[in-house]
Parts: structure tokens; sequence; C-alpha cells
């Protein structure tokens, strides 16, 4: 669940007196902040911080804003070996403000919560860099997976070395555990996904699970229902499944032996209160008692009740667990 953002009345309060979203996102003091609105406000067991998956493109070459109306914009897209020239090493000096909010962040709030990191994952980074910002039909990168193979490789594996070491920053800073969002692997065909995102992810894992063994990581696409298997292969510690996916469904395909994280739809929290706490005992319910964190199946939608969003964390807190066993016991009989 996105937790700070325009929903929270206090977070656009701060938004007036700092427009700049970059200025808010790359501020220590007001990461702090803004971190913290939602857990002074509902006592989440995570508090995220607040970021963005494009925050550490400067880092290593890749300069950009993020304008009003069409979003983030890449100043110069990478489309050739020419372009790939502007890329350098990671440089985690310039990301100190995401390592200082972190230890802070980790100060104030204690054993109380989890501390959460996240990163994007190499091709859904790769897409904003390419296509220039925000697009809906990812043309010119999936063009490049034909036209101009060699660059678009060259440049998931620059990604997926600087997204590790970043990951790896996030951790040493104070970070309990690390998302990685693969929001635009779901625009891709599995057989395509199996090429161009799956390996630089698998990298990724594999530098994290040598050098920080203990830090869960979550995978997240959007709109992932064909990719759960393949999703699992990656080695990581839980599947977020987006609302589209049924929970059982997902459990079902994915097994016990990995934790699942979602998946109410983030419009059920326009819906009257009692539709909700159904909504949610019926996610809950569904996704059984092998290791499940409850969440949204996408962010908290702008215009979302703050009423909604605390009735949301009083549910979670007040429900009777043995409704789970329960319910999957009489699960158990009906496929016996």
């Amino acid at each position: 669940m996105r937790q700070a953002g325009r929903y929270m009345a206090v977070y656009r309060k701060l938004a007036e007196k700092h427009p700049s979203f970059r200025e808010r996102s790359e501020t220590t003091d007001l990461i702090v902040e803004i971190s913290l609105q939602p857990w002074e406000a509902f006592h989440p067991d995570g508090v995220i911080i607040f970021s963005d998956i494009l925050t550490p493109l400067p880092a290593f070459g890749v300069q950009f804003d993020i304008e009003d109306v069409r979003g983030p914009v890449i100043q110069s897209p990478i489309r050739s070996e020419e372009g790939l020239k502007s890329l350098h090493s990671i440089d985690l000096e310039k990301l100190q403000f995401v390592g200082d909010s972190l230890r802070i962040l980790r100060k104030e709030v204690g054993e109380q919560a989890a501390i959460l990191g996240f990163v994007g994952a190499p091709w859904t980074i790769a897409t904003y860099i390419v296509e220039g910002g925000t697009t809906r039909t990812y043309t010119k990168i999936k063009d490049m997976c034909h036209t101009a193979p060699h660059v678009l490789r060259a440049l998931l594996s620059h990604l997926s070395k600087a997204i590790a070491e970043y990951i790896v920053y996030q951790v040493e800073s104070g970070a309990h555990c690390i998302q990685i969002f693969d929001s635009w692997g779901g625009q891709l065909p599995p057989h395509m996904w199996d090429c161009w995102s799956k390996p630089y992810i698998d990298e990724i894992v594999g530098i994290i699970k040598r050098k920080c063994p203990q830090i869960p990581l979550v995978l997240y696409i959007n709109g992932n229902g064909g990719l759960l298997e393949r999703m699992k292969t990656t080695g990581v510690d839980v599947i977020g499944l987006d609302w589209t996916v049924d929970m059982a469904d997902g459990r079902r395909r994915l097994g016990t032996d990995i934790g699942i994280q979602g998946n109410v739809d983030p419009a059920t929290l326009f819906c009257p209160l009692p539709a909700l706490t159904d909504e949610i005992k019926r996610v809950v319910k569904s996704a059984g008692t092998s290791g499940h964190i409850l969440n949204l199946g996408h962010g908290v939608l702008v215009g979302t009740p703050e009423e909604a969003v605390t009735h949301f964390f009083d549910v979670a807190k007040s429900f009777d667990f043995d409704e789970v066993e329960d319910h999957v016991s009489e699960a158990d009989k009906v496929v016996a």
C-alpha cells in the first residue's frame, strides 16, 4: 500500500508549501516528515520511505524532471549506443538523503514497525529511460527488443547492477525489507517478460541474497495474473498480487512455501465500510494460513476517504485469525 500521498489532508497541506515533488522526495527532513504521516495516523506494521522508483536515476547519469501534467520526463532518452555513453556507476553519495532518511526513520519508529524500502525493476525503469517518460503503449522500448536488442540488454544490465547496489545501500541504512516494483512488467507477454525482465530481476535477487541474506524481498507487478509462477522462480520471498488476481487462486498457484501480499481492490475504500470489512475478511480467509501480508492490490487512490484507511487498519488489527483456520479447514473438506 502506498502510504503517504494526496489522499491525506496533512500531506496536501505540506505539498502546498513544497510544490515540487522532487523537493519533497529528495530532502531529508521532508522525506521523514511525510513518511511518518501515515505512521502517526494509522500505525501500520511497516513504514514506507517516501521516495520514487526514479529517484536514483541521476546518481548513474540519467537526468529527469517531474512535470505537473506530463509526470516524469527524461531529458535525454537512451535508444542507441551513443546514449549508453551517458551512463556511469551509481554514485551513492548523491543519494545520501535516502540513507539519512532511513536511519532517522529507524530511530523514530524503533522496534514498533518495520522500515520498508523499495526500488524499480530494470525493465520498468528502462521504460521511462527509453520512452522519455510515461507511456500507455511502450512502442519504443518494445521496438528496441527487435531493432536494437544489444542496446537494450546493455541498458538493462547496467540498471540491474545499479539497482542491486541501491538496495544494499538502503539495507545498510536501516531498511528491514525491500519491495521490487516491476510495475510495467505486466505490459509484456509472458515469453517476453522471460527474456527482458526476469533475468535482470534474477540477477538482483541473487546479489541481495548473497550480500543481505536476512532481508526479505517482495516482487510486485501490476497486472501479474499471467506471471505468478514465473515470478516465484526469481527467488524472492513474497509475491505481491494486484486486485485482478483471485487471492485463493493465487495461493493455489504459488503454493504455501512463499509469502503473498495483497490484494484488496483500492476502489473498495470508496465503498460503505461494511462492504470494505467484508472484502478485507474475504481476502484474508482466501490467503490461508501460510504467510500473508494484508495490503491493497495497488496504491491508495487520490480522493480515498481517510476514515476508510483507518477502518482498513482497524479491521486488520481486530481480525480473529481463528476464522482463517476454520475457513481453510472447511475448504480442505470440500476438496476431499
